[in-house]
């Protein structure tokens, strides 16, 4: 019984000469913390403010941001360490094995991020612009350091790892794309009035660039009908309805005009009269 509150006495002893000598230190050391947090944040706004005059991208902003932050906040736990009389070289050796070790264990991870600080520099493609790249397509939605974020035409979104962008073929459509559409007329068709009346209908519709000339072509001398090659200029949110629209509206002129769009047909001959 003896044994044991003598323990409790040694311990409580114990305990209030560790409060004694380093209670004030860890309130100042918390003081010290706090105080980094809230001037990181206040770095962290002077230095969006700052930012956002550069016309930086986004994420190029984001990410700047975060390493002021880490970096003003990192040095005041380093003064709070040193309050505590806490010998930093070894803690710094510790660390360094330690991230060593979680470094092997985030090889994919780590492989995004290098890759998203590359496109993020690099800048092959921007927010906002038309991309194909890894076997899939869409509007940059958003560059994160270790995905990228496609917005697909079927309103879906594609989130593509960084790692998977950087070193592969990309095609970049930018923000304007350009249609691919074919109509056949037939062979006694007066061909200038016919690539007049395309031009017509192209100038006519609100979604093809007038900035930009489009082809208008004869590409095909098909089996049955001549085709004509249409490929106008579009906004990459327009490139979807302006192909129904524009055909729409050469059958419509087209008929109008009394030029046949001919359908595939065969003329098959025989030969020889029968035994």
């Amino acid at each position: 019984m003896n044994e044991h509150a003598e323990t409790l006495e040694y311990l409580k002893k114990t305990g209030i000469d560790l409060a004694v000598q380093f209670g004030p230190r860890l309130l100042v050391a918390i003081g010290i913390i706090i105080v980094g947090v809230v001037v990181g944040r206040w770095v962290g706004q002077f230095l969006d403010k700052t930012l956002q005059k550069l016309n930086l991208e986004p994420p190029v902003r984001l990410l700047l941001l975060r390493i002021a932050k880490l970096m003003v906040i990192g040095l005041f736990v380093i003064m709070a360490l040193q309050n505590l009389g806490v010998q930093l070289l070894p803690l710094i050796a510790g660390i360094g094995v330690a991230g060593a070790g979680i470094a092997l264990a985030m090889q994919g991870i780590l492989g995004n991020m290098l890759a998203g600080l590359t496109i993020i520099f690099t800048k092959p493609f921007r927010i906002g612009e038309y991309i194909s790249i890894a076997g899939v397509e869409g509007d940059v939605e958003n560059i994160n350091l270790f995905t990228t974020i496609l917005s697909h035409p079927d309103k879906s979104n594609v989130v593509v790892p960084n790692r998977k962008i950087v070193g592969e073929i990309l095609h970049n459509y930018g923000r304007i794309r350009q249609l691919n559409l074919v109509v056949g007329v037939s062979y006694d068709t007066d061909l200038n009035v016919a690539l007049s009346t395309v031009n017509e209908v192209l100038q006519n519709n609100a979604r093809v660039k007038k900035d930009l000339s489009a082809v208008i072509a004869v590409s095909v001398l098909a089996d049955s009908s001549i085709n004509i090659a249409v490929k106008p200029w579009t906004s990459v949110a327009d490139f979807g309805p302006a192909g129904g629209e524009i055909n729409k509206a050469l059958v419509e002129a087209f008929r109008a005009k009394n030029i046949t769009i001919p359908f595939p047909q065969r003329e098959i001959r025989m030969l020889g009269g029968s035994k």
